[in-house]
């Protein structure tokens, strides 16, 4: 079995000259960069001093699992002769929070809307997802439920 590798650099940006002398005394700013990409301008989520103009750790991973499930439907699609010609989600995630301050995701749930060629796909295009939610390897390697309330469409 093949391994895949990851790497990147995450540098923190949010130093405001006294470093964590306090919890208000930081900024929680930093950028996620990797050769060859653009950066990634990221903070803690605004409910946890993050700067509600950055991407964060949160929002990150149900991106996450939605971008993975797509690409595995959309592979899925090809080869089994259904003709997607418009992918759209907005999903969906569920973090509780501890009263000690620490919390975990308790399920995300992805929206996809689908756009196929011709009605008689309609029934295998939505079988599709069952499959490609089964390969995701992020949906794979969660501890709680990805959800999917997809919907079907047939282009015009």
């Amino acid at each position: 079995m093949p391994n895949h590798n990851y790497g990147l650099t995450l540098n923190w940006t949010g130093n405001r000259g006294v470093g964590t002398t306090g919890a208000a005394a930081y900024d929680r700013d930093h950028i996620v960069s990797a050769p060859g990409k653009p950066d990634l301008h990221a903070s803690s989520d605004p409910s946890f001093r993050g700067n509600p103009e950055r991407w964060n750790p949160e929002e990150m991973l149900v991106a996450s699992l939605s971008s993975c499930h797509m690409l595995w439907y959309l592979g899925l699609a090809a080869a089994s002769g259904i003709v997607v010609t418009h992918y759209t989600d907005s999903p969906t995630g569920v973090m509780t929070e501890q009263s000690d301050g620490s919390g975990q995701f308790v399920e995300v749930t992805l929206a996809p809307v689908v756009t196929v060629v011709d009605p008689s796909m309609v029934p295998r295009a939505e079988k599709l997802h069952a499959s490609a939610s089964s390969k995701c390897f992020i949906a794979r390697s969660v501890n709680f439920p990805v959800r999917h309330t997809p919907t079907t469409e047939v282009a015009s």
